[in-house]
């Protein structure tokens, strides 16, 4: 049992198989794939200083796009805490840039929800809840946030959360995974939004 499979119990063999494959993820194993995202946006002009910060811990990042080439690598190992723990590392490759959109995810059972750090410095925390649609595919979204302070964490009011909606599927006809991912926020609007599809690699 890994942590996904953990957290999501009977549930998760309501998932499609291939993505109960992608998500199985044994301890030391990594899953690899490698794909292009349709379409890739960011929340513009007025956000670009944050996104550029944000893009040297390896989080959010300034480049939209079409059609960029992308990969995805995510292995679970056992963290300095004693606790199974997935490292996502997902690569952006822009014409003048190559992005990486980091994190780290480990489970809270009590509270049946996924803790996910972002970026390889953890500065920032969000909470995430992991669902199987009707249709196999696997659903997830943002709870509470947080600015990480060491140990700490100082809990982000409503209106300044980024609130993330994730959609991953699998296309039978086409033999691909599919993404959507958005990131909005209600203040100043879309923070990100990337959508594709990709296959397994072998590295």
């Amino acid at each position: 049992m890994t942590i996904y499979s953990t957290l999501l119990g009977d549930d998760f063999q309501k998932l499609h198989p291939k993505l109960q494959h992608r998500y199985a993820l044994p301890l030391d194993e990594t899953f690899y794939a490698e794909g292009v995202m349709s379409r890739i946006q960011n929340g513009g002009w007025l956000l670009s200083p944050f996104f550029r910060v944000a893009s040297r811990i390896n989080f959010l990042f300034p480049e939209s796009g079409e059609g960029v080439p992308f990969s995805i690598a995510n292995r679970c190992a056992i963290n300095q805490d004693g606790e199974a723990e997935v490292a996502w590392e997902r690569t952006f490759h822009f014409p003048k840039a190559v992005r990486k959109f980091n994190a780290k995810m480990t489970v809270d059972l009590e509270r049946k929800l996924v803790k996910d750090y972002l970026g390889d410095v953890p500065f920032f925390y969000s909470d995430l809840n992991f669902n199987v649609t009707k249709d196999g595919f696997l659903l997830i979204t943002s709870g509470v946030q947080k600015i990480v302070l060491g140990r700490k964490g100082l809990i982000l009011p409503g209106p300044l959360n980024g609130r993330v909606t994730v959609l991953e599927g699998y296309d039978d006809e086409k033999g691909v995974y599919t993404i959507h991912v958005s990131i909005y926020n209600d203040l100043v609007g879309r923070l990100m939004m990337y959508a594709g599809e990709f296959k397994e690699s072998t590295h």
